[in-house]
């Protein structure tokens, strides 16, 4: 076991009924990884964070943390956000931290050290009741933050909030992975994922389609949209060497490159042949295009 290795899965699988929810998935999470688990509703991202949180046991499978069966003691090195957290209404944030930090062996210090990490402190004695839902979300990730955990786990984060608490959320989770915490997020937003992810997993109905870093998306080859007014622009385009493949769309050519090769050498090459590019446009692989490209596929998932 690779002590830079957080989290271990093996062939965890979950049941319930003929339901299969979750299906033999193998998975690893390193120390420093932002590792967002993609998936649309129904794909088994919270029955595997659940799983992992003790609170439903697995049908089969195992998995470990920090390279250990895990114990409660050892699940006090995580914290975690999973459903709407309940916090009392008529209490400021303030005392709702006070309790949670009673029951989780937190000191005053820690309180004030979450709360100006999830910049809570100007309104630490407003009611929980006069947070908005960006609010609240941060006081719950505060609260998970407060035994300084080694990881944080969020589920949906952001889901319901608005465009600026869905801003202030992925900043939050940016802030908190710099300081060193390995962070597991589920997510069905694309978007999200792509923004504070350093790697993902995409789950379709409990089975594991993909896993690898989200660098690694726009990598491969490339796709270049191409226009010129000028009568051999096809000929030209099919007898550079980096052309893989080439098909008219309208007023452009779509040239697919062979690896290695990028858009300024095709634009090189057509200026040397006396073509000037009216347009040219480098199309990459967006995580929204592999992702659907994932699901619409009917390979076999990774076991």
């Amino acid at each position: 076991m690779n002590v830079e290795t957080v989290l271990s899965i093996q062939g965890l699988t979950k049941h319930f009924g003929k339901l299969c929810a979750v299906n033999q998935l193998n998975l690893e999470v390193k120390r420093g990884q932002v590792f967002g688990m993609l998936g649309p509703n129904g794909s088994g991202k919270t029955t595997t964070l659940g799983m992992l949180m003790g609170v439903t046991n697995p049908t089969s499978g195992s998995f470990t943390w920090f390279g250990q069966t895990p114990t409660h003691l050892m699940r006090q090195k995580i914290g975690a956000v999973l459903e709407h957290p309940i916090f009392y209404p008529y209490l400021t944030g303030q005392q709702n931290l006070e309790l949670n930090a009673m029951i989780k062996g937190a000191t005053a210090q820690q309180i004030d050290r979450v709360l100006d990490v999830v910049e809570l402190l100007p309104r630490r004695h407003d009611k929980y009741r006069t947070y908005s839902l960006g609010m609240k979300q941060r006081l719950a990730i505060a609260s998970a933050l407060l035994n300084d955990p080694i990881v944080l786990i969020l589920d949906e984060p952001t889901n319901g909030l608005d465009p600026m608490g869905i801003a202030e959320i992925r900043e939050l989770i940016k802030k908190i992975a710099a300081d060193g915490k390995t962070i597991i997020l589920a997510s069905h937003l694309l978007d999200e994922v792509q923004k504070v992810c350093t790697h993902f997993a995409v789950l379709k109905r409990g089975n594991l389609m993909h896993v690898g870093p989200v660098d690694d998306v726009g990598k491969g080859e490339e796709t270049v949209e191409v226009a010129a007014y000028h009568d051999d622009v096809a000929d030209v385009l099919r007898k550079f060497p980096g052309t893989a493949g080439i098909k008219r769309e309208n007023q452009h050519y779509l040239v697919t490159l062979h690896d290695g090769f990028h858009s300024a050498e095709i634009n090189r090459y057509l200026f040397e042949h006396g073509i000037v590019a009216a347009h040219l446009q480098t199309k990459k692989k967006s995580l929204e295009k592999q992702f659907l490209e994932i699901l619409a596929e009917n390979s076999e998932p990774i076991h």
